[in-house]
């Protein structure tokens, strides 16, 4: 319904007009942005809506979710806690509602943070002993099982690591319950999948919390079962989300076969890179890195892509109009992300391809010879600012001096590389507003490490850190023309604050509270 609303401080987010009291929106869109007497006084017939001072946005997006992994989250336990024990005795805790035999799901153990450090099977086993548990970690690259859930799986002493992952064993020489990075999948394989209706149920409320936090879009990075269930609610008129599908490496041939191609799709739901992975993550010691790990000689992380493969996997993709999106956390991933990045760009140029918008995810370390890669290649850094406080503590244990060059947003934005901003959720919170305090501050919620924050040349300004919460996931995504600003012709999303980010003390802006959402011109959340 087309509406005026007015008496507000609109962020618009766009420097010809940065800042308003007034925009009209029609059919879906804004079509006027000005201001409120003089709207007032020339509009009529047009139902008004008093915004009583407060504070406007554009629409934020989250430029890297695992939705489907978000959604099922919701129900799982959460296992994001200060002490194993304490972990543990909310297994008991599960366990004591279910029936003998019905799966224990939990996520967001992190033995990083637990002075125990990883825990086993025959933990598990006593807090449920007649159940099958299965624990993923905060990073998604590891997962704890009990020996029931083992045992399901088929996964014994005489099991071989999979490639590109490890199964840890104990002096025995048994499973020891924790599998890392493609290991995981021996469990994840035997859980029972809720049905694509179900799915569609748990993404349907997660669309509804992500609005709350100011999300009026994403870009998922889960399968195809996720797209499935996303196209039912879109079919049923229930998608009010704005939702940018990536393909899996191993959906790619299937894609091409198709003819789906990067961009296909309307406003709310259109197709998105093929998504590669070039190494695991830094809490397991799976990220490839140049150099071995602080306190750990020889180990040097797990790479699973090098430039090679990314070249030819590249080749494929771009052959058929399809971008590639490539998670790479350590320094030898990301060095050979790019070599492989660079050998596709003259490729594109000699075979007069289109200029594909690439992206790296994550970037959390380069090396310094490759910081302005991202730049000269044209490729997007898509950043988690809110992973830097969460993995400050082990970075510095793991990378020492190297962090200089990790979690590096200000060095990339300098360089002139396009930044697009997410969570990775269910790794850390969706909140867009935790990100961007993380990304002004560099700071932990409580305040550490100082007043200054982590590597403090690393800050970023209110306006920047929004831009990589709208603006950077709208190019990345292709529609920079209509998203991520408040500007006439743009698509009606925007997220309605009873506080000014922009006024608010930076320790503030973990606090910011969202007041309402719209998509497409219609209030979608109203607290």
């Amino acid at each position: 319904m087309n509406k005026l609303l007015y008496n507000a401080r609109i962020h618009t987010l766009d420097e010809e007009n940065p800042l308003s009291t007034a925009v009209l929106i029609e059919d879906g869109r804004f079509s006027i942005v000005g201001n409120s007497e003089k709207l007032l006084n020339t509009l009529s017939g047009i139902p008004k809506q008093d915004m009583k001072g407060r504070v406007i946005l554009p629409g934020l997006t989250d430029a890297h979710i695992h939705l489907q992994h978000f959604a099922l989250g919701l129900q799982m336990v959460d296992c994001e806690t200060s002490t194993r024990q304490e972990c543990l005795q909310r297994i008991t805790e599960k366990a004591q509602q279910l029936v003998p035999g019905e799966w224990i799901l939990g996520h967001g153990w992190n033995h990083n943070h637990w002075q125990e450090g990883y825990g086993d099977a025959a933990l598990l086993d006593e807090a449920a002993p007649h159940n099958p548990v299965y624990l993923t970690a905060k990073s998604l690259h590891a997962g704890w099982a009990n020996s029931q859930a083992l045992a399901i799986a088929g996964v014994t002493s005489t099991s071989d690591d999979p490639h590109n992952g490890h199964i840890i064993r104990n002096a025995a020489g048994d499973p020891s319950g924790i599998l890392l990075e493609t290991a995981m999948e021996l469990v994840n394989t035997i859980i029972p999948e809720p049905s694509i209706e179900k799915l569609a149920e748990s993404l349907k409320f997660a669309q509804s919390e992500l609005w709350k936090l100011g999300l009026t879009g994403i870009h998922d990075f889960d399968r195809s079962a996720c797209f499935s269930a996303l196209q039912l609610l879109h079919q049923q008129g229930e998608l009010k989300l704005r939702v940018l599908k990536s393909i899996p490496n191993d959906d790619l041939a299937s894609a091409i076969a198709l003819g789906l191609r990067t961009g296909f799709g309307d406003d709310l739901l259109w197709m998105g890179s093929v998504k590669l992975f070039a190494d695991g993550a830094l809490g397991p010691r799976t990220a490839a890195m140049l150099e071995a790990y602080e306190e750990f000689p020889g180990e040097t992380g797990q790479l699973s892509l090098d430039e090679e493969q990314v070249f030819e996997i590249g080749v494929q993709a771009v052959q058929n109009g399809i971008s590639l999106a490539i998670h790479a956390i350590g320094d030898r991933a990301n060095q050979q992300v790019l070599n492989g990045y660079a050998r596709l760009r003259k490729y594109e140029q000699h075979h007069h391809l289109p200029h594909a918008r690439h992206r790296i995810e994550h970037v959390q370390l380069l090396a310094p010879e490759d910081i302005s890669r991202l730049a000269d290649l044209d490729l997007i850094a898509s950043m988690q600012p809110i992973h830097q406080p969460s993995d400050m503590e082990m970075a510095d244990r793991y990378w020492g001096d190297r962090c200089q060059y990790a979690y590096a947003p200000r060095t990339q934005l300098k360089a002139g590389a396009v930044l697009a901003f997410g969570s990775d959720a269910p790794v850390e919170s969706p909140n867009p507003f935790l990100g961007i305090h993380a990304a002004v501050t560099r700071c932990n919620g409580d305040g550490s490490p100082g007043v200054d924050g982590w590597y403090p040349e690393q800050r970023l300004s209110v306006r920047e850190a929004l831009i990589g919460f709208s603006q950077g996931p709208a190019f990345a995504a292709g529609k920079e023309d209509r998203l991520g600003m408040i500007k006439e012709g743009f698509l009606a999303d925007l997220v309605v604050l009873e506080h000014d980010p922009f006024d608010l003390d930076s320790s503030q802006l973990k606090d910011v509270v969202v007041q309402s959402s719209m998509v497409a011109g219609d209030w979608v959340y109203v607290s």
